[in-house]
């Protein structure tokens, strides 16, 4: 195969040879200081390479999830006070965010008073902008209309959108209007992602946000997306490509093939672990420890390397 020969998977022989290494690289976790950060590792060299998180060339944003503004419950008595110290602790950062991404639950019986309120609170965000996908929270009883009112401004279909960013492609999907038992997708959202990525280069790096996980993590409790598989073989050409999604209240990372999932934590409160419990209801922990559970995601991309680097905070 020549440098421009292009195999089955639509893939050049350069293109194949940066694919094996990440296929073959492992996702690194490290504990320091309270803080879980994960990133692809490619060996001693990459171990060395500068912190792309004090780059100020580098792409950085931060992740947020699950806020549920509204909730009522021993599990966390006071989930708008939880949801304000995640926004200090991203204006406290030594970075100004390029955007912020809220992945979804944004509300809990997402009423009017409510998504006023989370969006009042999210404009204290110290950042470029703003971003969101919708929960199923968010859509409890009209199908997304007022989180779209609220929050869908330039958005095709249901919400979903995509845009670029210092060479980096984003795909904002929205995956929980049409639930059965798992999340959903549709024949338009499909094909929506099938010609957003197909006028793009096969090293171009790409980030999925959506709330309910792409990967199967727990099906038996809706974590999974029924028709993940087709929109992620649209994916599987590219070099790069990291999901981060919400919904499931706890840290998890898991990598397939070229695509790297990443499951974040919440600001309100926590789930227990798959199968841990006979359902997915929010877990009251012993007194003060539930900071030990909430927390934000900073993501960084430096142009060149082989993917992003994801650090995982807790609440301050």
């Amino acid at each position: 195969m020549s440098e421009s020969t292009v195999d089955e998977h639509g893939m050049t022989r350069r293109q194949l040879m940066r694919h094996t290494a990440w296929f073959g690289a492992a996702v690194v976790l490290t504990v320091a200081g309270g803080e879980v950060i994960s990133h692809i590792s490619s060996g001693p060299a990459d171990a060395a390479a500068p912190d792309p998180f004090a780059d100020p060339h580098a792409l950085r944003f931060v992740q947020v999830s699950d806020s549920h503004i509204g909730f009522k419950g021993t599990a966390n008595t006071a989930v708008e006070q939880s949801f304000t110290h995640a926004v200090n602790q991203v204006n406290a950062l030594p970075f100004r965010p390029d955007f912020v991404m809220h992945t979804g639950d944004l509300t809990h019986l997402s009423t009017p008073a409510q998504f006023d309120q989370v969006k009042q609170m999210m404009s204290h965000l110290n950042t470029a902008q703003t971003l969101t996908v919708p929960g199923e929270h968010d859509s409890v009883d009209d199908a997304g209309q007022k989180y779209r009112a609220a929050f869908g401004a330039g958005t095709a279909g249901d919400g979903w959108y995509s845009f670029d960013l210092k060479g980096v492609h984003f795909l904002a999907l929205v995956n929980t209007l049409s639930l059965e038992k798992l999340g959903h997708l549709g024949a338009d959202q499909l094909e929506f992602i099938r010609k957003d990525v197909a006028k793009l280069s096969s090293d171009t790096p790409i980030v999925v946000f959506s709330h309910i996980p792409l990967f199967a993590m727990y099906p038996a409790w809706g974590w999974g997306t029924d028709d993940a598989v087709q929109a992620l073989s649209y994916l599987r050409r590219f070099s790069s490509v990291t999901c981060l999604n919400g919904h499931v209240h706890q840290l998890f990372t898991k990598t397939e093939g070229n695509i790297t999932f990443h499951s974040a934590t919440t600001t309100a409160y926590p789930l227990p672990k798959p199968g841990a419990a006979p359902a997915p209801t929010p877990v009251t922990l012993p007194a003060g420890k539930l900071a030990d559970a909430l927390g934000i995601r900073e993501v960084a991309y430096r142009p060149g390397n082989p993917g992003l680097a994801v650090k995982d905070v807790k609440l301050a």
